[in-house]
């Protein structure tokens, strides 16, 4: 790409944090989406982060997926949409806050997209990602190894994906993932032994500015709880 084809891309800041509480991040979230409502003009955002061990549920989520969580974990229903999932180290989560009038608006366009940038991740690793018909994700060999779930408003998205690197899986067996019982949940330490979070991370980014057409802005990391 020339110098002036890449002057033009839109910009998108990228925030690399460590490990932040949920509702941390939500408020985060919540707190981007409002600046952009009241100015779209604002630049995108895309967190990239790990968080604690929580569950959370989509909006219309059924309580049905859920077997027997222990009191010791947080569980939280938010305004994303799809069903029950977990959260732990060593999953990497993207939250993008995109103002999708400056890309495409359609909401099925926008899931896809994130599909292509886990599949091309995968790929970095040779790996090859699947498209499931009529499910959201991405799968490695019949095991979901990465879950999306968004939120849009005026066309400016908030949630996003998890992608599961190199965590302790056993979290999953407590809930019914995504509520797809038939289909088992996978990590790609299980492909790669040796792989870790920040490597992929690096892929993350770079295969989200690629797809998404954006120049990636790294700023320092927030402090966040």
């Amino acid at each position: 790409m020339n110098n002036l084809a890449q002057t033009q891309r839109r910009q998108c800041w990228l925030y690399n944090q460590g490990l932040v509480s949920y509702l941390a991040a939500l408020e985060w979230q919540r707190s981007l989406l409002q600046e952009r409502l009241s100015n779209p003009k604002l630049n995108d955002v895309l967190i990239l982060l790990e968080h604690p061990p929580v569950y959370t549920l989509g909006q219309g989520a059924s309580l049905e997926f859920i077997k027997d969580i222990d009191n010791s974990y947080d569980v939280y229903r938010v305004e994303r949409g799809g069903e029950v999932t977990y959260h732990c180290p060593g999953q990497l989560v993207g939250y993008p806050i995109l103002n999708l009038q400056h890309y495409c608006k359609d909401l099925h366009w926008y899931l896809r997209q994130l599909e292509e940038v886990l599949i091309r991740v995968l790929a970095v690793y040779g790996l090859k990602g699947d498209r499931l018909p009529g499910l959201t994700g991405v799968w490695l060999e019949g095991r979901k190894v990465a879950a999306i779930g968004i939120k849009v408003s005026r066309w400016i998205t908030m949630h996003g994906f998890a992608l599961n690197i190199c965590p302790d899986m056993s979290g999953f067996e407590q809930i019914v993932p995504c509520g797809i019982s038939d289909k088992p949940v996978g990590s790609l330490a299980e492909w790669i032994p040796e792989i870790n979070l920040e490597e992929v991370r690096s892929s993350v980014a770079v295969a989200f500015a690629e797809v998404f057409g954006v120049n990636l802005v790294e700023l320092e990391p927030i402090s966040r709880s």
